[in-house]
């Protein structure tokens, strides 16, 4: 397999999509990983497997009606897999595998039907102090934006990610890139105070359009740096309610086709009627509830076509 992925939105060819089978028990508080899961166990709504599995399999549905081969991992007992965005990510022809927090580990034994494809030239391994998860890893043709947390507290929290080691270790295996730090907020406990993930705050869509949730960043520069990049009429921003149930994490198979949450009213209503992007509407209001939505829960292998010029 030839890996080619450069931006967010070109035509995608194949792709990984995460695994609901036998995600196990439900977690104990202490065991959960972000703060949406920390919330949904305490509140009594963590999602069923049942759930899980027709979400997934409606997302899966929409990938095939666009002829995009889908992989998935195998499926480990006891385990949650749903979030293959965690596990690596492809930039341009190379795929890095995430050093993903320890308890989470396991999963990566699972991507090895997709790995005996790729060239073994074309896998790196991150050294053991770089920590980066694919949705921290933002494309956007020549720049990658990453999401970091550098807070002398980083140790303590599940939610930090990635780190700024991490950053300095993309940009020195991918010198033809130029990377852009964004230090996001965070909170362990309250998904209304912090972000898991660039992803879940940041989204190109289209060719040249991007929504954005202003207050997951530290620094309001990071906020402005971007509309100016993108240009106040091609951002729609979104509001703490709307990040709050992960409107951002939307996952493009084209520049003129997302998918997304069915939920997601205003944002799919400017979609179609403000920028002409045909919107896929899927349920996936219960993975929502595990800290993660549609861009999370894949692994895009190869993208078709050159990186558009906005």
């Amino acid at each position: 397999m030839h890996l080619n992925v450069k931006n967010e939105t070109s035509t995608l060819k194949a792709v990984v999509l995460g695994q609901p089978g036998s995600i196990g028990n439900l977690p104990s508080l202490d065991k959960t990983f972000d703060a949406k899961s920390y919330e949904s166990v305490l509140t009594g709504v963590y999602p069923t497997e049942e759930t899980i599995y027709k979400e997934m399999s409606a997302f899966e549905k929409v990938l095939l009606k666009y002829d995009v081969q889908v992989f998935r991992p195998w499926t480990l007992e006891n385990c949650n897999q749903v979030f293959a965005r965690d596990v690596a990510f492809v930039i341009d022809d190379k795929i890095i595998n995430s050093n993903i927090i320890p308890d989470r580990e396991d999963e990566k034994e699972a991507y090895e039907v997709i790995y005996d494809q790729i060239a073994y030239n074309k896998i790196y391994n991150l050294p053991e102090k770089a920590h980066v998860e694919g949705g921290d890893v933002v494309l956007f043709n020549d720049t990658v934006f990453v999401g970091l947390y550098t807070g002398s507290d980083y140790p303590q929290l599940k939610t930090a990610r990635t780190n700024l080691y991490a950053f300095n270790f993309l940009k020195e295996i991918i010198p033809e890139k130029t990377f852009v730090p964004i230090e996001l907020k965070k909170h362990d406990t309250d998904p209304r105070r912090g972000v898991l993930h660039l992803d879940c705050t940041f989204m190109p869509v289209g060719n040249d359009k991007a929504i954005i949730y202003k207050d997951g960043f530290s620094n309001e520069k990071d906020y402005h740096t971007l509309v100016e990049m993108f240009g106040c009429q091609n951002v729609f921003e979104i509001t703490q309610e709307e990040m709050y149930f992960m409107n951002a994490n939307v996952f493009s198979i084209s520049p003129t086709v997302v998918v997304s949450e069915q939920r997601f009213i205003r944002l799919n209503e400017h979609l179609e009627n403000g920028w002409g992007i045909t919107v896929e509407r899927v349920p996936y209001f219960e993975i929502s509830k595990m800290g993660g939505l549609l861009r999370c829960s894949t692994l895009p292998l190869v993208r078709e076509n050159c990186p558009p010029t906005p």
